[in-house]
């Protein structure tokens, strides 16, 4: 089975099957649909809000996410140093990315990497990770429960550690990208490529997603003759 497609079911099950999928048969012409061509990640509806918390950094300051990604596209994505494969691709993937970007792109974008395994993760082990795909990530950490609770807060399943010792973590599987609008309308699992960021990147900096409209002010629209 394609990996992209087997981590997007997964993904759907997860947020409660909220991925539009581009080969699904369309009921509805949403303002989400209209762009399913468009992105290679994928398109999650209704989207998900950005969450308010604070973390450690790198440097051992507080990082107040929602205040310091304001104005950003955002990508947000959980995950250890030690995973032996899909951390590290995604990482590669992304960095190698933004530096193909145009000028002035890349500095409109902010990549937040968030430890899902704090006793091994240290800020000294985590940001010298980080820097060998890009100086500019930011890396965070806090205590387990604090971690728990922000997972759930951006709507990803909490990761589950695998065994004592030498562990692995499973946990999920895709970067969620928050436009301006400060709302995740795609997300980007494991298969995505370099060439699908290099080609996503610019339309989210660009993205000016349209309102949805209540059926409230549809009816008044609709009373007023608007």
């Amino acid at each position: 089975m394609n990996l992209l497609f087997l981590c997007l079911c997964i993904v759907a099950l997860s947020l409660g099957e909220r991925v539009v999928s581009g080969q699904e048969t369309k009921r509805d012409a949403t303002h989400a649909e209209r762009y399913v061509a468009t992105y290679r990640g994928g398109l999650i509806t209704p989207p998900l809000p950005k969450p308010r918390f604070v973390l450690t950094d790198t440097s051992g300051a507080p990082f107040d996410f929602w205040n310091r990604t304001l104005g950003s596209v955002t990508l947000l994505f959980f995950g250890y140093t030690y995973c032996p494969d899909q951390c590290p691709t995604h990482m590669s993937n992304i960095g190698a990315a933004l530096k193909k970007l145009p000028s002035g792109m890349a500095d409109q974008v902010k990549l937040v990497f968030v430890t899902i395994d704090p006793a091994r993760d240290t800020p000294v082990e985590l940001r010298r990770w980080l820097d060998n795909f890009d100086k500019h990530f930011v890396g965070l950490t806090g205590t387990e429960v604090a971690l728990e609770a922000v997972q759930k807060a951006a709507g990803v399943p909490p990761a589950q550690k695998a065994g004592p010792g030498n562990y692995s973590i499973g946990h999920a599987n895709f970067v969620v990208a928050y436009t301006k609008d400060n709302l995740a309308h795609v997300i980007y699992p494991g298969g995505v490529s370099k060439d699908d960021w290099i080609h996503d990147l610019p339309l989210l900096i660009r993205e000016t997603w349209v309102a949805p409209i209540s059926r409230l002010q549809r009816s008044r629209a609709v009373s007023t003759g608007r």
